[in-house]
């Protein structure tokens, strides 16, 4: 979950003293959620919870949904009409479900009743289970139409919606989570929320049901009150959530402490028995890796060798140990969600496109870095499982899949993690002679292997089933079975294989196939760069299954052609505004900052990978419609919507770097990169924007940097006198252009822009004589009819050329 910036500590503890709620958590697999309980009316005491049992609610949730039935649906609402898959997953509930619209809202004001709104996503484990408890039972259903207007949101079609109520609900309670449940005025205004509520009371605490009595009672006889309270909240959100700079620039101060702050803080975190930053549940947070991997950069340059070491040698054995671990795919590549326990091993089990880009690219930086082949093989298995299973035909990249699904064809029930886990005797029908070989590699036990924290399988969920996981070392296992390292590498591969044809005759997971601009971003981005860092791949490099040996090139084919679609798809030539996503159709929702800001990176690194100047082309013009769209130009920074819609209450600024950074952090490091490609008073513009972001967020990168980590590398990146860059001057139809490119790419270091230009293209000498005139005069002097031509500049001078890769390679390596 993407968390924003909470309220200060004043004006939370003023806040939530006029609420309505009290806090209860519970302990659960799943989506990281807290389950929030009202009391009514506000002079009543709270009413006291209680956990419920885990074990009682996955039951429940095991029950037949009607989507399973194959006899015609009994009940159809308003959302059979819509595109997203979460809200089709609704559309046969007896709830009398509005989307998102002003029919909704006029009729709560017609009716002069309270909204109930739900969010969530269609591969939300928990927004199941309160489906079947609550949202198909005929008693809630006529609760909801009696005295509400019940209303659907995928958060993933309207963060902007999202954002506003989990604003509210984190602010006011600590914590939050999906399904997303708020009780709204018809002037949209929060009155009370929470996350999943199940649908009866029990251990002394109300269910949904009796919820729904008190929200309608509370209504009656302490409206007053109850409107106050939502319009404070929005109030106090809108002061808190829409800060402005104090100044022009952030301190120097703070630039260049920032990083080490940041690092300090994460290291405290750091667990040195599993890796990761933190405790159970723990999250992929790819931009932690981000940071360090800056800070053990700069350490590194200083002459801190024992400090970047040890910085360094965190960040390689929290990689190694999620590629371990059995939040990793080992039998069909990518990763799951999260771990529910401290050593990577019991995932959630769904998958997200967002975690794939951010998870490839910090594992082709550590190849870049080690040059270890397991990076680059985790980075290809990420790379490999998109192209096999997410790609549409059209080259659109989709969103996610389910961490529930049937057993077995003919099922009644759906069950977490059921397409993904193995019984031992499973593994021996499929496997037979390699059976014992797989199970020991695999930590494979007859009796289940979730046993490794009390926090893997607390409530028995998993007995007798396994998540496959690596505990050994790879050299020692094949000494033991008296194999070499490559034989022993081989006989897993074709182990993986066998049971991953298995696997494909059980029924998949949904797949949510909405395509999504932000996230194609990311993933654009990671094929990009993985077409010119994994060339440096030595040529004997093997792969077995799930990685299926591509070939470098044919990642950049990926990356070109997802952007190609969005451009066709999603983008209007004549306005050069975005969509949001696309499923059968573009949504009815405009795009939001996240889709400018991860598109533009993805652009820029398609390009500076080798794409056609047409990319970075259109980078600079989304930078100019973003920066008209979503800039406060008096207070500084990016609001994350356009502020069109009424029915949005609030203009957030967000700045947390969590699972997604923010679109203010990567737009910061954007504006940066674009300084160094353009010149002039466009590079300067660039940067001034770029100083007053960062300036709007400066107690935050002074008090809580660890919730800001990639904001933290762009204010250190702002502080760097003249960033690198490399020229390369040569034919595109030159053999020597990928290898000159991979070279640029080949060294680690964020502070880098490489530049590509044939000085025979008309198009590209007008592109830089009317950008970068310097960049179109080192063409002209350095061309070549059949050699490229590598410069490194700094501080506004160049190296002496280099006409070959190697060369390259030394020179970016002083």
């Amino acid at each position: 979950m993407k968390s924003l910036h909470l309220l200060s500590s004043s004006i939370l503890h003023r806040f939530a003293s006029r609420s309505i709620a009290s806090l209860s958590s519970i302990p659960r697999r799943g989506n990281r959620v807290r389950t929030l309980n009202p009391s009514f009316p506000f002079p009543l005491s709270t009413i006291l919870s209680r956990p419920i049992s885990s074990g009682k609610v996955l039951a429940m949730a095991e029950q037949p949904s009607s989507s399973t039935s194959s006899t015609s649906p009994k009940h159809t609402n308003r959302l059979a009409a819509e595109h997203s898959p979460y809200l089709l997953q609704h559309a046969h509930n007896p709830v009398d479900w509005y989307p998102w619209g002003e029919e909704a809202f006029e009729e709560a004001r017609k009716r002069d009743v309270p909204i109930f709104l739900s969010i969530g996503y269609s591969t939300c484990h928990w927004c199941h289970v309160m489906e079947v408890e609550s949202f198909e039972d005929e008693e809630v259903a006529k609760l909801l139409k009696d005295s509400f207007v019940s209303i659907k949101v995928d958060r993933e079609e309207r963060p902007d919606v999202d954002k506003v109520y989990m604003s509210f609900v984190q602010a006011l309670y600590g914590g939050g989570g999906w399904p997303l449940s708020v009780f709204l005025s018809p002037d949209l205004k929060p009155l009370m929320g929470g996350t999943y509520f199940p649908p009866d009371d029990n251990y002394g605490r109300p269910g949904f049901k009796t919820l729904l009595k008190k929200v309608k009672d509370a209504w009656v006889t302490k409206r007053d009150t109850l409107m106050k309270s939502g319009n404070y909240a929005i109030e106090e959100l809108s002061k808190a959530l829409s800060a402005s700079a104090g100044s022009d620039k952030l301190s120097d101060g703070t630039s260049r402490a920032a990083v080490s702050i940041c690092a300090k803080q994460l290291s405290r975190s750091f667990d040195s028995e599993y890796g990761g930053f933190g405790s159970a549940p723990k999250f992929p947070r790819p931009v932690e890796i981000q940071l360090m991997l800056y800070h053990f950069k700069k350490l590194k340059e200083s002459g801190k060798t024992s400090e970047a070491d040890e910085v360094q040698s965190m960040v390689l054995f929290s990689l190694q140990g999620m590629a371990n671990g059995g939040m990793h795919d080992h039998v069909g590549g990518g990763f799951h969600r999260y771990s529910v326990d401290e050593c990577w091993h019991v995932p959630h089990f769904e998958k997200m496109l967002y975690d794939q880009g951010q998870l490839a690219n910090v594992y082709l930086d550590g190849f870049a870095i080690t040059k270890d082949v397991m990076y680059s093989y985790v980075a290809r298995d990420i790379l490999d499982y998109l192209r096999r299973d997410m790609i549409s035909p059209e080259g659109g990249i989709f969103s996610a899949e389910d961490a529930d699904s049937f057993e077995f064809e003919g099922a009644k029930r759906k069950k977490e993690g059921a397409f993904y886990i193995w019984t031992s005797d499973e593994i021996d029908e499929v496997l037979a002679e390699n059976a014992d070989l797989f199970k020991e590699h695999y930590y494979v036990k007859k009796s289940g292997n979730c046993d490794l924290s009390s926090k893997s399988d607390p409530h028995n969920e998993f007995a007798e089933k396994n998540v496959l996981i690596e505990r050994n070392e790879l050299s020692a296992m094949a000494s033991k079975f008296s194999l070499s390292v490559e034989k022993y590498e081989e006989i897993l591969g074709e182990c993986r294989r066998k049971l991953f044809d298995v696997r494909l005759k059980r029924p998949k997971p949904h797949l949510d196939d909405k395509i999504i601009v932000s996230w194609n971003g990311l993933v654009i981005s990671s094929f990009a760069r993985a077409s010119k860092i994994l060339r440096a791949e030595p040529e004997s490099t093997k792969y077995y299954f799930p990685v299926v040996n591509s070939q470098p090139e044919d990642y950049i084919e990926v990356a070109e052609k997802a952007a190609s679609f969005i451009r066709g798809n999603l983008y209007d030539e004549q306005s050069h505004m975005l969509q949001h996503s696309y499923r059968k159709g573009p949504s009815k929702a405009p795009a939001f900052l996240d889709d400018y800001a991860f598109l533009i990176t993805g652009l820029l690194d398609l390009y500076e990978n080798g794409g056609g100047i047409e990319w970075l082309k259109w980078a600079i013009e989304l930078q100019e419609v973003q920066d008209e769209l979503y800039l406060d130009r008096e207070g500084g920074a990016y609001f994350n919507t356009q502020g069109h819609d009424p029915s949005v209450l609030l203009r957030v600024k967000e700045d947390h770097d969590g699972a997604e950074p923010s679109g203010n952090s990567v737009s910061a490091i954007n504006l940066v990169r674009l300084a160094s490609i353009v010149s002039g008073e466009k590079a300067n513009s660039y940067l001034n924007t770029a100083q007053r972001l960062l300036a709007v967020f400066e107690l935050r990168l002074r008090e809580l940097a660890v919730a800001v980590p990639l904001m933290c590398c762009a204010a250190d990146m702002i502080t760097v006198p003249s960033r690198k860059q490399v020229v390369l001057v040569g034919p595109k139809s030159s053999l020597e252009i990928n290898d000159m490119l991979s070279a640029a790419h080949s060294v680690y270091d964020p502070n880098k822009t490489v530049i590509h230009i044939d000085p025979s293209s008309s198009d590209e000498m007008e592109f830089w004589e009317e950008h970068n005139s310097n960049v179109a005069e080192m063409a002209k002097r350095n061309r070549s009819s059949d050699k490229v031509v590598a410069l490194v500049c700094q501080h506004f001078t160049c190296s002496p050329p280099v006409f070959d890769s190697s060369s390259l390679i030394r020179l970016l390596s002083k």
